[in-house]
């Protein structure tokens, strides 16, 4: 398991570049798709203020709403 979950839905080209970036940057992340377990999207909307808005990316407690590459990084070391 990793320190980063990414929750995000097929066909965003968002949650696509995160991934990319993060795979490029060497950093781990799980993946989870709230169309395919819609428990999960419930995570988000508690993160999110009530929508379903995607890449969220959970690092511990901490919640990011469509992040960079870099701001997942950098939230790794902070």
């Amino acid at each position: 398991m990793s320190d980063v979950t990414i929750y995000w839905r097929p066909m965003c080209g968002y949650c696509e570049t995160l991934k990319a970036g993060l795979t490029a940057r060497g950093i781990a992340y799980d993946a989870v798709d709230i169309w395919a377990d819609r428990s999960k999207a419930e995570i988000v909307r508690g993160a999110t203020g009530g929508d379903e808005i995607v890449p969220t990316v959970r690092i511990g407690d901490r919640f990011l709403v469509n992040p960079s590459p870099d701001e997942v990084a950098a939230a790794l070391v902070a």
